[in-house]
């Protein structure tokens, strides 16, 4: 029997009736083609095109999930600037954490121009959606060099991990600071739930910030999850929070780092 149900579907595929590759056996499923470790692949072209860099430029988009006309359109926006040096998507690329989302989203920002990085979204984390976003884009946790700034990335979404691993990554975080390079005079931090959110675990938000206060130079933080742009100041500390709202409401943020140490915020509407 198990022999004629092989000689059948061999025989399916060899008449084309529907195509083995073609058959898409479960939405989160894994398994998937087009762009890997896109994360990887882009950090390293940021790092070598902003080597000594002292000022730079950069795009924030975030919590593109479902809106694929108006992430199009941003790209396009972007890409007509043409002074941009890298974006940073601060997650929620889809809504159910479905592989087709991951790749339909993908496939709309690899039209970037600039070079790229994705932070996961807690929608990103449903289902099988962290296994295919590690397989599509990289570690949940990453970090990188633009000339003398340091940008980490973190996964914040602890509400979605249930609590059951540590979010934040309290040993990545000091990992990270203990590898900086010498040259690194500045620093931002990214992620997609800012502390005081609900995904965010904030029995651990003070915590939190005392661990990020250590790295050199703490210019902002950056974020997204609301669905607002909004600037928020959630110690009280100096230390601002500037979040990125959904792609439906047509908005992203650029950042000018000036080479004396000036921040320039812009919220661009497309």
């Amino acid at each position: 029997m198990k022999t004629f149900c092989r000689l059948l579907v061999s025989f399916a595929c060899a008449a084309g009736l529907t195509g083995c590759d073609l058959i898409d056996y479960h939405p989160y499923d894994a398994n998937f083609s087009g762009a890997k470790d896109i994360n990887n692949k882009n950090i390293a072209i940021i790092e070598s095109e902003m080597a000594g860099r002292d000022s730079l430029r950069f795009a924030v988009i975030s919590d593109t999930q479902r809106w694929y006309d108006e992430t199009a359109d941003a790209v396009s926006n972007i890409n007509a600037r043409g002074d941009i040096d890298f974006v940073i998507h601060c997650g929620d690329l889809t809504d159910f954490g479905a592989t087709n989302e991951f790749e339909w989203m993908r496939d709309e920002l690899e039209k970037l121009q600039p070079p790229y990085v994705c932070l996961i979204g807690n929608h990103d984390c449903l289902a099988n959606g962290v296994n295919v976003f590690e397989a599509m884009f990289g570690a949940r946790n990453f970090s990188f060099n633009a000339g003398n700034t340091h940008f980490i990335c973190l996964d914040t979404n602890a509400l979605e991990h249930d609590y059951s691993v540590p979010i934040p990554d309290f040993d990545f975080i000091q990992s990270d600071l203990d590898s900086l390079p010498d040259n690194v005079t500045r620093t931002v931090v990214a992620m997609h739930a800012a502390p005081g959110t609900d995904q965010f675990n904030n029995n651990v938000a003070d915590f939190f910030q005392k661990s990020i206060r250590e790295f050199p130079g703490l210019q902002f933080g950056l974020c997204g999850h609301e669905h607002a742009t909004a600037v928020l100041e959630p110690f009280n500390d100096g230390v601002k929070y500037y979040e990125c709202t959904c792609a439906k409401k047509r908005e992203y943020l650029v950042f000018t780092l000036t080479a004396e140490g000036g921040v320039d915020y812009e919220v661009v509407s497309y």
